[in-house]
């Protein structure tokens, strides 16, 4: 079996020395790598997310929370509407902690499994086999495709390299546009789409976001993997000879060798590897696997399936290239050793930081209170002497309902002996509102001591005791 070009046929390069030495330089032609289709058990995964993401992130700017959408991030009026959640820029703290989930999350997932992120979440991945599904179904498949653009210019390849790229800028500007109708609401998107009256910024971040998802997914793709990703870099110092990833294994496979089907590898002298070069075919970024582990590999498995396929055509046990890791290739673990080993205590460690960095931030969310204030003493008038000889100081209060309901609050104060508020009639604020209140708090002078006094504003809903803030502040009596 002879072994198929992996990659665009190679041009002579012009700078070659005449002596047949090839010039130094430290730029490299890139070489168009042309992915075959692959299906398979990983393939399989990888199209369940695609289509996971995708439903999530084209349909939930859709989903109608009430009156308005459920996700809703309202910049001008800094608010994010998340289903019954409305965070406030007070709220950063949960992103905060959303981040180093995120960040966690990243560090186990790799310790355990290499990139998964990468070969199976990342949007790069995800956007790029989209893009390599329509470029398939119209361009055909791989063989055709590196005919086509051989092939001297036509109209058959102008009309289906228009069709592909208008596909790719169609779905393109769709991504950009369902990316701003998160900010501002999708269906006033929409009306304004249809009557060609985007404000200045809508444009700019629909065309900004379409354009880089087209040139990162059509255009550019393994070159984002390989040259622009920063993860592609770091990771390999979050490897360990435990760590599970995509490995040939060179004690079963070499030496390679074409063969017929059904013929024994020992009768002919040879490995199980055929060198049928389709596990270089199906890779997203054009690497051979069977040179070993390399930091362009993202992980997608796309050689797993490909492999166990002529495998299974070939009555050879599946497996040449499978995942597995560096100390049990070398030892010859089976799989109970494999998981045994997996689990190690590094891991364990990662999983119980995780595990409760999410209950904390759950155990947030749930008693996160829907009521905030804010006390800030009017420092205009320090202390003044009002009615009956109180002493009163005034301050400015800054009470946010936090819930989507409109809400009745009172007021009250302690902490001095006689010490009184006004007004102290009850306030309203509105359904995910802000309001300023003014207050006066006022003791008779001989109830504290001269100087700096505590005492305690207390804000209560009335349709929920159970919702109440009480604040500490200064109280300043004249020496």
């Amino acid at each position: 079996m002879n072994q198929p070009d992996t990659q665009a046929p190679k041009k002579p390069d012009p700078q070659a020395k005449a002596g047949g030495e090839a010039e130094d330089t430290l730029y490299a032609v890139r070489q168009k790598v042309y992915p075959r289709a692959v299906t398979g058990i990983f393939a399989t995964w990888r199209w369940i997310l695609v289509w996971a993401t995708q439903l999530i992130f084209y349909g939930l700017c859709w989903l109608p929370w009430g009156d308005r959408q459920a996700v809703l991030l309202d910049v001008v009026e800094r608010k994010f509407y998340i289903f019954g959640w409305v965070f406030w820029p007070q709220d950063v703290f949960f992103l905060a902690i959303l981040l180093i989930i995120s960040a966690y999350s990243l560090f186990f997932f790799t310790a355990v499994a290499g990139r998964l992120w990468c070969g199976y979440a990342c949007p790069q991945t995800v956007y790029t086999e989209i893009f390599m599904w329509i470029e398939e179904k119209i361009e055909g498949n791989r063989n055709q495709r590196m005919k086509l653009d051989e092939s001297p210019l036509s109209i058959r390849k102008i009309g289906l390299k228009a069709a592909k790229f208008g596909a790719w800028g169609a779905f393109s500007l769709w991504t950009g546009f369902t990316l701003v109708g998160y900010f501002t609401p999708i269906r006033e998107l929409v009306g304004e789409a249809l009557s060609f009256s985007f404000g200045p910024w809508e444009l700019f971040w629909i065309c900004f976001y379409g354009g880089f998802t087209y040139l990162f997914a059509g255009v550019m793709r393994e070159q984002v993997c390989k040259y622009m990703c920063p993860y592609a870099r770091f990771q390999a110092v979050m490897f360990d000879p435990d760590t599970l990833v995509i490995t040939y294994d060179p004690d079963r496979g070499e030496p390679r060798g074409p063969r017929k089907k059904g013929v024994e590898p020992k009768a002919v002298s040879k490995g199980d590897c055929v060198d049928c070069g389709i596990c270089v075919q199906v890779c997203p970024t054009g690497i051979d696997i069977r040179n070993g582990m390399q930091y362009e590999c993202i992980g997608c498995a796309a050689c797993i399936d490909a492999c166990d396929q002529v495998m299974d055509k070939m009555s050879y046990p599946k497996g040449l290239i499978r995942y597995t890791t560096e100390n049990a290739m070398k030892r010859h673990w089976g799989r109970k050793e494999i998981v045994g080993h997996v689990m190690r205590p590094r891991i364990m460690i990662y999983a119980g930081v995780l595990v409760a960095i999410c209950a904390a931030f759950v155990w947030g969310l749930a008693t996160r209170s829907t009521l905030r204030v804010d006390v800030i003493k009017d420092r205009s008038t320090l202390s003044r002497e009002v009615e009956g000889g109180l002493i009163a100081n005034v301050y400015n209060l800054q009470v946010m309902n936090m819930t989507e309901k409109s809400r009745r609050f009172s007021l009250s104060v302690s902490g001095l002996e006689g010490v009184r508020i006004t007004p102290a009639q009850p306030f309203e604020v509105d359904a995910a509102g802000l309001k300023a209140v003014t207050v006066e708090v006022a003791v008779p002078p001989e109830s504290g001591k001269p100087g700096s006094n505590t005492v305690y504003i207390e804000v209560k809903a009335m349709d929920d005791e159970t919702v109440s803030v009480r604040e500490k502040t200064a109280f300043l009596l004249p020496r």
